[in-house]
């Protein structure tokens, strides 16, 4: 009997996913443990595995398909010796998802090279009176007078797509909207080809959560903002002693950042604390979490757990590992799930200060700056120093203005005095 292989649920929110990339084809032979596709969750672009040995029988959801349901079956896997007729039961899942009687299902996807209808035989994107259209392509026909119904879709099950009004206009294929019944059909018109003044970015799962997550914390969350100054100078001075002992390592400010902050919150509490509307969740271990930009996809935050017991040279090693995996989206969900703070430092990037929006449930977040030297006055002289900003965005139903400033001033005695950091 054939083997069904769904959508899988990669977190403990996941409710659905992107297919993003088949890894295998109709027809290959697999092996309990290979990696047969990814799926791209609202946090990272995850492999899945096969846990049957067999034969791929079918792939039910095409590549790019977003919103597939947990538990969809995306593919059919046939067992040694099993006859292909096994499969007929099964044939490309209907836009509603789910594997459906091959009797019911759409009818195949033309070639995508053949995006007109070259006779007035109905279209594969077509089923009764529906055309199956993305609303970009069906803004795109309506705007360059295309019939839908005439064009072959080359999306998933004979959905057209933009791809498809574009190959039509550049082809110089124009095909008038149809007319009501009661008029007589319009002779085809040349239409100029469509040139919007933007350009249409389709958004990933990860934009979208990125945006719905943020716009709820400005909208429930009562910020509030306080900045402090740091000098740098025996910092740098430390860390480059440091990194000249051993090729083991190599210290950023950015771990010198980490380990202060998470020494303040043990020393704070209050900070490492969420707001759980019947009770203040008062954190006993120190999870920091710290913000990687993505490119083309916002940005994630993978969690130094225990920061406050771990060595800046531990640090440093776990930040590399796991910034490189979230860029490569191999992050797992306990790589980035479960931080009591975060930490957004923007100073590689030449940015002065800056302040930050406050991750749910986490009561607070720290905004760091570049160092830059500036003119500073000390004993009633002034002196060129190398100062960095920092900003606390902060949860004012979870604490107040005193017990930020408490725990910002701690975090800079411990950037001014690096040494502090290491007994």
């Amino acid at each position: 009997m054939p083997i069904t292989v769904t959508m899988p649920a990669l977190s403990p929110t996941m409710t659905e996913g992107t297919l993003a990339r088949w890894l295998v084809k109709e027809g290959d032979t697999i092996s309990a443990g290979d990696v047969i596709a990814e799926i791209e969750t609202d946090k990272a672009t995850m492999e899945v595995e096969t846990i049957d040995d067999g034969r791929i029988g079918r792939l039910l959801i095409a590549e790019g398909t977003e919103n597939v349901p947990v538990n969809e079956v995306i593919a059919v896997i046939l067992e040694e010796d099993e006859d292909e007729a096994a499969l007929a039961s099964f044939a490309a899942a209907p836009t509603n998802g789910g594997a459906v009687p091959a009797a019911a299902a759409a009818p195949a996807v033309a070639p995508a090279a053949a995006p007109v209808a070259a006779a007035p035989a109905a279209p594969a994107a077509a089923t009764g009176d529906r055309v199956f259209a993305s609303p970009l392509a069906r803004r795109m026909a309506e705007q360059a007078n295309l019939d839908l119904a005439a064009l072959q879709g080359s999306g998933p099950n004979g959905r057209i797509v933009k791809r498809d009004i574009e190959a039509a206009l550049s082809a110089g294929v124009a095909v008038p909207t149809a007319a009501p019944a009661a008029r007589a059909p319009a002779a085809p018109t040349p239409a100029e080809p469509v040139t919007a003044d933007y350009e249409e970015i389709p958004l990933n799962a990860m934009r979208k959560t990125i945006a719905r997550r943020l716009t709820e914390s400005k909208q429930t969350v009562p910020h509030f903002y306080l900045s402090i100054d740091c000098t740098l100078d025996r910092l740098l001075d430390l860390r480059k002693d440091l990194n000249s002992r051993s090729d083991a390592y190599k210290i950023s400010v950015n771990d010198f950042v980490i380990r202060a902050a998470a020494l303040a919150l043990k020393r704070h509490p209050d900070i490492n604390s969420q707001w759980a509307e019947t009770a203040l969740l008062r954190h006993r271990r120190v999870h920091v979490a710290v913000a990687v930009a993505l490119p083309n996809a916002g940005l994630i935050t993978p969690v130094v757990r225990d920061a406050d017991r771990k060595g800046l040279a531990e640090i440093a090693g776990e930040m590399k590992d796991l910034a490189g995996r979230a860029r490569d989206g191999k992050l797992m969900p306990e790589d980035y799930q479960g931080g009591t703070f975060s930490i957004s430092n923007l100073g590689m990037f030449g940015i002065d200060e800056f302040v930050a929006v406050i991750n749910p449930p986490q009561a607070a977040i720290l905004a760091v700056g570049t160092g830059k030297q500036r003119p500073v006055v000390t004993d009633g002289a002034v002196a060129v120093a190398t100062v960095m900003t920092a900003t606390l965005s902060a949860d004012h139903r979870v604490f107040g203005g005193a017990e930020g400033a408490e725990f910002l001033d701690t975090f800079r005695q411990l950037i001014e005095d690096p040494l502090t950091m290491l007994l």
